[in-house]
């Protein structure tokens, strides 16, 4: 079942999803020219699929996804129908969401934009058993100081352990956009998190080496300086880079993979790109030491999945009048989501909440078993260009790069090592 919770208070019930009786209006499954993987193809590609087939769905987890609430002019949908349409479309369970809006204001909970119904269908698909609930932020909080920003994030953190054990943040700005005063805001409560075992997944942008545009200025105009993002450059969360995913479009069998880097239209920039440098903020961290490529600065991303818009996982909207599209899902705020799914498969293999998981996943990337857990991405970089400006940025090598991390997962051998790796 489907239930919000305005405030402190419930809302109602909807029931599960029913056939569903039409065809979508736009398509990017469609055989010919296909442009997206459904569910099923996807998790194949990455390893899932079998921890499924034996029971390994999520179960007993939540998944919290702090979001920000549409403005009141946006073009939205209603989450509880796009979830049930997705359920309907791919065979899924009936998911249990939650909707907390004590932060955003108790109007509307189930208005949702698209990138909060994305995330949403994005860890259901992968961990079908999880529930999720989601945690609104202000609409106004774009246009807000970065003070303003950051004790938001910073409240819904704090907030978080209270709810589940795995959080996706599927948001940032460039580190030099906050202060230090900001940073250590966001920073002490995702400290409380890591002391509660919650891990906490963040994307590492879309804007390749460059950082994303601080509030107020305008990407399209001015090229963006090189940097990380914040909160993705804190050693205590997992950031996730982005990929291109090449699955046989059938079965889903994993083919290969580059790193994510494609303008928004083919023929001009700005580009999008697996965000990914060098913290100019936190030192390399105790996990990442030793590892080739990365100096005395924290390494961005840690891990990455599929962010490219023409190979994305497919999800649904529901129209105005009950139409549907089948549209496929982009940038690294996908592959937050994605990992948190991850993670909470993680769990309930594991028998217990894994918390901050960074240290396991940097002893197997340097151990034997590295090309079985991962896919090593070794093609493609993370330059950009702003109009006539290149931001160079780094190229994806054999191990850690600082463009897709270790690489996207192979979930059936990687989950049991985590068990292993990580001590109770």
């Amino acid at each position: 079942m489907l239930i919000a919770v305005a405030g402190c208070g419930s809302g109602g019930v909807t029931p599960a999803a029913t056939a569903t009786a039409s065809p979508p209006v736009s398509d990017c499954l469609t055989p010919a020219h296909p442009t997206c993987y459904a569910p099923r193809q996807f998790r194949v590609a990455y390893g899932i699929q079998p921890l499924l087939d034996h029971g390994i769905n999520g179960r007993g987890q939540t998944i919290v996804l702090p979001e920000i609430a549409p403005a009141a002019t946006a073009t939205v949908t209603d989450v509880r129908q796009d979830l049930a349409r997705y359920d309907s479309v791919f065979g899924l369970p009936a998911a249990r969401l939650q909707v907390l809006t004590r932060f955003a204001g108790a109007a509307s909970p189930y208005r949702a934009s698209g990138e909060e119904a994305g995330d949403a269908e994005i860890v259901h698909a992968i961990a079908p058993g999880a529930a999720i609930r989601v945690i609104l932020l202000p609409a106004t909080l774009p246009q807000s100081g970065t003070a303003q920003i950051a004790s938001a994030y910073a409240a819904a953190l704090r907030l978080a352990p209270s709810l589940g054990t795995v959080v996706s943040v599927s948001a940032g700005l460039g580190e030099r956009c906050f202060t230090s005063a900001d940073i250590a805001t966001v920073h002490s409560a995702l400290q409380e998190d890591q002391d509660r075992h919650v891990t906490v997944i963040v994307s590492s942008g879309d804007f390749g080496a460059a950082i994303q545009p601080c509030p107020g200025t305008a990407a399209s105009v001015t090229a963006p300086p090189k940097g990380v993002n914040y909160p993705a450059s804190d050693p205590l969360v997992l950031a996730v880079g982005g990929t291109s995913l090449n699955a046989d479009h059938a079965t889903g069998a994993y083919l290969s993979e580059t790193a994510w880097n494609r303008p928004i239209t083919p023929a001009q920039g700005p580009h999008w790109a697996s965000g990914g440098g060098f913290s100019s903020v936190f030192g390399r961290p105790a996990d990442q030491a030793g590892v080739p490529g990365i100096g005395a600065s924290r390494g961005v991303p840690d891990v990455a999945a599929d962010a490219d818009a023409y190979t994305g996982i497919a999800g649904v909207g529901v129209l105005t009048g009950g139409q549907y599209v089948i549209s496929q899902s982009a940038g690294t705020s996908a592959g937050a989501p994605f990992w948190a799914g991850i993670v909470a498969l993680a769990n309930q293999y594991a028998g217990r909440d894994l918390g901050f998981i960074n240290a396991g996943l940097y002893r197997i990337g340097q151990s034997a078993s590295y090309h079985k857990a991962f896919h090593d991405i070794t093609q493609g970089n993370n330059t950009v260009m702003f109009g006539q400006q290149t931001i160079t940025g780094y190229q994806a090598t054999p191990g850690w790069d600082p463009v897709t991390g270790w690489g996207s997962p192979d979930a059936q051998v990687l989950i049991p090592l985590l068990t292993h790796y990580i001590s109770p």
